[in-house]
């Protein structure tokens, strides 16, 4: 495990799929247009599979983060996201 690695906030979501609460790594998170992102990762590895989430708010209680399933929009967060963490293992 690098040393970067060891400072990773640890969050839960939801997972409305299978109903069942799951534990990810935040990496990083930038915002692009208005819209708040995170990247994400199943464990503290560096051999895990990462994930970039959207946050929706659906009311002021609840904070949602959906997959970004865009073309578009996921190409500009992977250039990002990888000049955000170019210095770490991690990508």
């Amino acid at each position: 495990m690098s040393e970067q690695n060891k400072k990773l906030e640890k969050i839960s979501f939801f997972d409305v799929d299978n109903n069942e609460e799951v534990e990810l790594y935040v990496i990083e998170e930038t915002t692009l247009k208005e819209n708040r992102y995170l990247l994400v990762a199943e464990d503290d590895s560096d051999e895990s599979e990462a994930y970039i989430f959207k946050e929706i708010n659906e009311d002021d209680k609840d904070i949602t983060f959906v997959p970004v399933e865009e073309d578009d929009e996921y190409e500009a967060l992977i250039k990002i996201f990888g000049e955000l963490v170019e210095d770490t293992d991690l990508i």
